[in-house]
């Protein structure tokens, strides 16, 4: 049975957090430097696409708001376990309530910490403050992932995640535009894109259309409910075995990435619409992922290896708003390595820079875990 905490969901939490945080820099500077056909490859994984299509980069966000599905089972365990209940459907009403107000507040605060991550005290204007953020989405899909969580048993959180995506494609496909007519999945024609010009406040991430819009954010919903599907099983008192569930979340993956392929025919894998076939197909390679690490961290116990993720991933909110500019690790980089740096041959410089910005970023994280200082939202 499965150790009340993953230490694999923080380790993979940490390695997705990774790439953004700054490894996607010493990538692209690899591939700059060597052009050895594998970084190149890998530095094209690390963009996003245009519109249809997908990357690895693509499945970075989808990633952590699985993680973040994955948690909650773990998460509310506590106050299960605190009641004569055995299932968080099962909470008493003023259990609940008080999960509510807690869930409610951690949204509120993720909402306004992306807007700060957006600029928001660059005092532009309202006009010129985007409030749609991947911070803002992960709070809110998180949330009403929670709700549903937290007031239907498993069979009926699959009806709602069945619900959420058919009936995304299907108001995509059918609602009509006004100038475009229905089912034109453009930038300037989706109805996700409509819906954000005319309701989304502030400035939109591209002018006619915002990735972590309004009506996106409903399909999102469904990629952190996949996560609490994955914990659910894991943790479950099942008859299978842990290889046994290793093989099925193995299987499970491969069908959801099949079923997004399938579905792509008619509504195209998609980041920026949040798609139903991209949250199949990313939420495939998600199970993919953990079960990946929950076999090696916490089954085979190879824990070493994975402790740089796991002290990016036990303050992932935090180092990702200070690279997102609240703090200037390339200064203090330069500041510690730059000379050194400076006596290495000039075309690997890059590179150590690069790598040197990490580093910088792996000692603060190193320094906040060691002394238990995390930041809880």
């Amino acid at each position: 049975m499965p150790p009340k905490r993953l230490i694999s969901l923080d380790a993979l939490r940490g390695f997705d957090m990774f790439w953004i945080m700054s490894g996607e820099h010493i990538i692209h500077a690899l591939a700059e430097t060597t052009h050895i056909p594998l970084f190149e490859w890998m530095s094209e994984q690390l963009h996003h696409t245009a519109w249809n299509g997908i990357t690895f980069y693509d499945m970075i966000f989808p990633l952590f708001l699985f993680i973040a599905g994955a948690s909650m089972p773990f998460s509310m365990q506590k106050k299960v376990s605190e009641s004569s209940v055995k299932a968080a459907y099962q909470l008493p009403h003023v259990a609940k309530k008080s999960l509510y107000l807690s869930m409610l507040k951690r949204t509120i605060i993720l909402i306004l910490l992306g807007v700060v991550v957006n600029g928001l005290f660059k005092w532009n204007g309202y006009e010129q403050t985007r409030i749609a953020s991947v911070l803002g989405r992960i709070g809110l899909a998180w949330f009403f992932a929670g709700i549903i969580y937290l007031n239907f048993d498993t069979t009926k959180q699959i009806y709602w995640f069945i619900f959420i995506l058919v009936g995304y494609w299907l108001i995509m496909k059918y609602v009509p535009v006004p100038g475009f007519g229905a089912g034109v999945l453009t930038k300037e024609g989706s109805l996700e894109s409509y819906i954000d010009r005319i309701l989304l406040p502030g400035r939109l991430h591209s002018k006619v259309h915002d990735p972590e819009g309004i009506l996106s954010t409903i399909p999102a919903i469904g990629t952190a409910m996949l996560g609490t599907f994955t914990a659910t099983f894991l943790k479950g008192n099942h008859t299978f075995s842990a290889y046994q569930k290793i093989a099925i979340m193995l299987v499970a993956g491969l069908t959801l990435i099949g079923l997004g392929l399938l579905w792509d025919i008619s509504f195209p894998i998609n980041k920026r619409l949040w798609s139903s076939s991209f949250v199949c197909f990313v939420g495939g390679f998600c199970v993919l992922f953990l079960a990946i690490f929950y076999l090696i961290i916490d089954l085979w116990g190879w824990q070493k290896w994975a402790l740089p993720f796991i002290w990016i991933g036990s303050n992932s909110i935090l180092i990702y708003m200070a690279s997102e500019g609240m703090v200037n690790f390339g200064f203090t980089a330069n500041f510690l390595f730059g000379g050194l740096i400076a006596h290495t041959p000039e075309i690997w410089q890059p590179v150590f820079t690069a790598c040197s910005v990490t580093i910088t970023q792996l000692i603060l994280l190193y320094i906040l875990y060691k002394n238990k200082v995390f930041l809880k939202i």
